[in-house]
């Protein structure tokens, strides 16, 4: 029983031996945790301060809107690395400056594997915002998405569709796959087919059309106006029409509705036949036709 006692009684000085330098530990490593957090403080209070000038002076350049958020983001990464390494040697004075490379490399490896996609998306949002393409503003069509840029971050792209719903695309796709963007000159081509009957004179057809898109406000008379006979329709001769106009998705379903309506108009006021499908029926044999009376 006094052996158990006195087992115990050694439990219990060697625990409270442990807590106390322990504390002792804690308590010795108030100050330099306070001179820490203290510049850690300053370090925020630069990085504020940073910005705010850097953007001052970006603002003054002709740098795109996503291209002066990338810089702003630099500089505040660059003056937080400095005051994190600057912290964890003023709270642990035994950190070299080789330990924490080499503590850092293997880190990083680990992190990396459990953190592929955040640095692939991340990576791909320093690239996308220091090339020149796709700015803010832009319409852009990607992997199925369609929409307005409306905001470029590092990790993420806001895109807004045209039924104002926002879509937020990770950077990776839009880096890894095709991107259309629609908006990247202030004018595109428009096309349209048009059908007009089988026994309509072309050279007559092809010279009502090009002088009815023409005389659309919206279409750019500077730009070749295309017309080609493109093809034998079941009911029709078809008629492609190419046409240059704004390159904004409002400008083209505005260009594409004058056109149709211009082209329309002018083929009925020529008495151009714009014909719906025809279905003939051939029978092998005659038919007996009855007679009224019957």
């Amino acid at each position: 029983m006094d052996e158990q006692v006195d087992k115990s009684l050694n439990t219990l000085e060697i625990l409270i031996a442990q807590l106390q330098s322990m504390w002792e530990s804690i308590v010795g490593l108030l100050p330099s945790l306070v001179i820490a957090i203290t510049f850690l403080i300053f370090t925020w209070i630069v990085a504020k301060f940073a910005t705010k000038i850097s953007d001052k002076i970006t603002a003054k350049t002709a740098m795109r809107p996503s291209l002066r958020e990338l810089v702003d983001t630099l500089v505040k990464i660059a003056i937080w690395t400095v005051g994190l390494l600057v912290s964890l040697t003023i709270l642990l004075p035994d950190l070299t400056p080789g330990s924490l490379v080499a503590g850092l490399g293997i880190g990083t490896v680990a992190i990396g594997f459990a953190f592929q996609d955040i640095f692939e998306n991340f990576l791909a949002g320093i690239l996308i915002m220091a090339r020149e393409k796709m700015r803010i503003g832009d319409y852009v069509k990607c992997d199925g998405i369609e929409g307005r840029v409306e905001q470029i971050l590092l990790r993420e792209t806001h895109i807004r569709k045209p039924s104002n719903e926002l879509t937020i695309v990770p950077n990776s796709i839009l880096f890894k796959n095709p991107v259309e963007i629609l908006t990247d000159r202030q004018q595109r081509r428009h096309e349209v087919v048009v059908g007009v009957s089988y026994d309509t004179d072309l050279e007559q057809a092809r010279s009502v059309i090009g002088e009815a898109v023409k005389s659309a406000d919206v279409v750019d008379s500077e730009k070749p106006i295309d017309i080609f006979a493109c093809e034998f329709n079941s009911s029709s001769v078809d008629f492609k029409l190419r046409w240059w106009s704004g390159s904004a998705q409002r400008d083209m379903h505005e260009s594409r509705d004058l056109v149709i309506r211009s082209v329309k108009r002018a083929l009925d006021d020529a008495g151009i036949e714009i014909p719906f499908p025809y279905m003939t029926h051939t029978f092998k044999e005659s038919l007996a036709i009855a007679s009224p009376g019957n």
